[in-house]
């Protein structure tokens, strides 16, 4: 990138993966890399339970600073997702198979158990494998690194020998945030048993930073000299992030709310060995329906697949890039919004040129700078929901046979994002929506709103029904009938005649799904309205 086509840190966008660039470049400052020295941004996995929706928030974000520090300095990035894939499992997650087998497992390095789903060499091997798969499959460009492969290959010998030389130092930091009984014990280095297997936390009988190597004694009393080089040994966590830091030069890694106290001793440690720190984002947690953080063992929340059933992989993206540092609920229910939201973006982002206001713009980041036709949609995913559930729609033809009433040239060759979404319309609507359907009867006045609503379109010529004049009639009925607020006369049409508490723009609704189509809904629900008094009387 030329120099004319850098931004000016005096102006940043106004977007978080901007102000996290400047923090990046600030750092890369500070250590003085060389101008064609990429910084080197992290992400890391834990591959005791599947990948969830929250893995791929970090790697989505981190992303994005990769944009942004790109487009603030001209500088190049690489982004090395790191699976810690040799720590031991300590307890058998819920949403996996063979629970009993892994429990025969349990201490040992998760690269090194049997995979509970018989598809791959160990469970660390089936993990890491279902993480590159949805990455590859969001496009993200990064490589991907094995805790087990670096500590094995040696990739990590020279940082491990620098531990032992400060041993005492990094003891000395992490003994105060432990317990009595864990404190006596607590050594940043965990032998691998030559025999079992298990990764031990005991405690060092010695350290020889000379030869490289610790001394232990295991429960029943046998010693043992241990190099902690090739594989042999791990760090405890907090001891082994600030190693990779010192080790590969990380320059930037955010984390969640949860690992605060982590990151500032880790901090401590990475300066102990003889590195800086990187740069980094607190992101708060996602929570599921109960409001409890997400867990990858205990599986609750949405899985990515369930996320993609429902709505486009871009709508994910925008869920993700929304306020990181403030607690967000992870369910179903947030899928919508996120869609047309993303959407809303898209069209924005037509007008924005390329300036500020396009680099502060979701969609920027979440199409990698480079927005193309397919992107975006005519209508929106709610009133993809809304026609579905009024047409009770059970496959696309349905719901593109309305779609084609309302504008000719739409067809998935020409609009493919609404194409998308029409599919999903589909699946959500019959998993979610339709399940909840609840009418209300309208009240008098509600009744007689309804019955002038239906006159009124009965009397429409065809020709002059645009939405905005549909809309425009809507509002008059609801002024007519003395609707105030306002809103309460649209919260009658989406409970009476949708049977749900929110709802679309009702011109667009109405061009849509067809003057003639929503007369007779309208006598339906007044007929279904008419059918319960008369019941009630009759009672």
């Amino acid at each position: 990138m030329s120099d004319q086509n850098r931004l000016d840190p005096a102006s940043l966008p106004k977007a978080w993966p901007f102000e996290e660039a400047a923090k990046l470049a600030a750092h890369v400052e500070r250590k003085a890399l060389p101008a064609d020295a990429p910084a080197l941004l992290e992400t890391g996995y834990g591959p005791s339970g599947l990948p969830h929706i929250g893995t791929f928030g970090e790697v989505a974000r981190t992303s994005w600073v990769r944009q942004a520090y790109t487009r603030l300095t001209g500088r190049s990035t690489r982004l090395l997702a790191f699976s810690d894939d040799m720590d031991a499992l300590r307890k058998v997650p819920d949403n996996v198979p063979n629970g009993d087998m892994l429990r025969q497992h349990l201490g040992k390095p998760l690269s090194r158990i049997p995979d509970p789903f018989g598809t791959h060499e160990s469970f660390a091997a089936h993990n890491n494998a279902r993480l590159r798969s949805f990455l590859d499959g969001f496009g993200f460009e990064y490589e991907f690194a094995s805790s087990t492969e670096y500590y094995a290959s040696g990739r990590f010998d020279a940082a491990l020998r620098r531990v032992l030389e400060v041993h005492d130092e990094i003891v000395a930091v992490i003994a105060p945030t432990l317990g009595p009984d864990r404190r006596a014990t607590y050594s940043p280095v965990l032998p691998v048993h030559p025999r079992t297997g298990l990764v031990m936390q005991v405690r060092m009988d010695g350290i020889d930073p000379v030869a490289g190597t610790v001394r232990w004694t295991d429960e029943d009393g046998e010693t043992f000299e241990t190099p902690v080089t090739g594989g042999h040994a791990k760090m405890q966590w907090k001891a082994d992030w600030a190693m990779r830091w010192f080790a590969l030069g990380v320059d930037y890694e955010m984390s969640g709310k949860d690992l605060i106290d982590s990151v500032k001793l880790s901090g401590k440690i990475c300066r102990i060995l003889g590195g800086e720190p990187p740069a980094g984002l607190t992101y708060e947690l996602f929570l599921d329906e109960n409001g409890q953080k997400i867990s990858k063992s205990k599986g609750n929340g949405i899985s990515v697949e369930e996320w993609l059933r429902y709505a486009p992989a871009e709508s994910l993206g925008q869920y993700m890039f929304n306020a990181p540092q403030r607690a967000k609920r992870l369910f179903f229910d947030v899928i919508p919004k996120a869609a047309d939201e993303y959407l809303a973006n898209v069209a924005r982002a037509r007008t924005q040129g390329d300036d500020a206001a396009l680099l502060s713009n979701p969609a920027w980041f979440i199409h990698a700078g480079k927005i193309d036709d397919s992107a975006g949609s005519p209508l929106t995913f709610a009133m993809l929901l809304n026609l579905a559930s009024v047409a009770n729609a059970e496959t696309p033809d349905v719901l593109w046979k309305f779609i084609h009433r309302y504008d000719e040239a739409a067809s998935p060759e020409t609009c493919p994002m609404l194409a998308r979404l029409v599919d999903h319309a589909i699946v959500y609507y019959a998993d979610f929506v339709r399940p909840s359907k609840t009418y209300r009867e309208p009240d008098a006045r509600e009744r007689a709103a309804l019955a002038d609503l239906a006159e009124m379109l009965r009397g429409l010529d065809a020709g002059t029904a645009d939405p905005d004049t549909l809309q425009n009639l809507v509002f008059e009925i609801g002024k007519r009938h003395g609707f105030e607020p306002l809103r309460t006369w649209f919260g009658c049409l989406y409970e009476v005649l949708l049977g749900q508490t929110e709802g679309p723009r009702f011109g667009i609704f109405i061009g849509l799904y067809g003057v003639a189509e929503t007369v007779a809904l309208i006598e339906a629900a007044l007929l279904r309205a008419s059918a319960g008094t008369a019941s009630v009387v009759a009672g």
